[in-house]
């Protein structure tokens, strides 16, 4: 299992499964989002990511259409991306991981 939270801690989750495709996205998007010159991401199925405390506290925002980013509303911090066209998949930042995710990225993608 693989644990991840917020920076404030009031919004935590837990992941039963494997973490696949982990990769560093430098597009406009990611890099505002994250106030970053890149993001660190990995996709989970959905049916192995769960939230432990505080899921009423995540706020989403659909950066692009079908793109839908959830943060914490109290500290910010970015904790995953939903996509309408892929419901059974999400997007998550590395940087919020508090386990090793036992994978590192592999490519670089948007990079000009």
């Amino acid at each position: 299992m693989i644990r991840g939270s917020c920076l404030c801690g009031q919004v935590r989750y837990e992941i039963t499964g494997p973490l696949r495709g982990a990769l560093n996205c430098h597009c406009s998007m990611c890099r505002k989002a994250h106030g970053a010159a890149f993001r660190s991401r990995a996709s989970v199925k959905a049916s192995d990511f769960r939230w432990t405390q505080g899921a009423e506290l995540v706020t989403f925002y659909e950066s692009s259409p079908g793109n839908h980013r959830g943060f914490c509303r109290v500290c910010g911090s970015p904790l995953l991306s939903r996509f309408d066209f892929e419901p059974s998949f999400y997007g998550l930042p590395l940087g919020a991981l508090d386990d090793d995710p036992g994978i590192k990225p592999k490519r670089h993608v948007f990079v000009a």
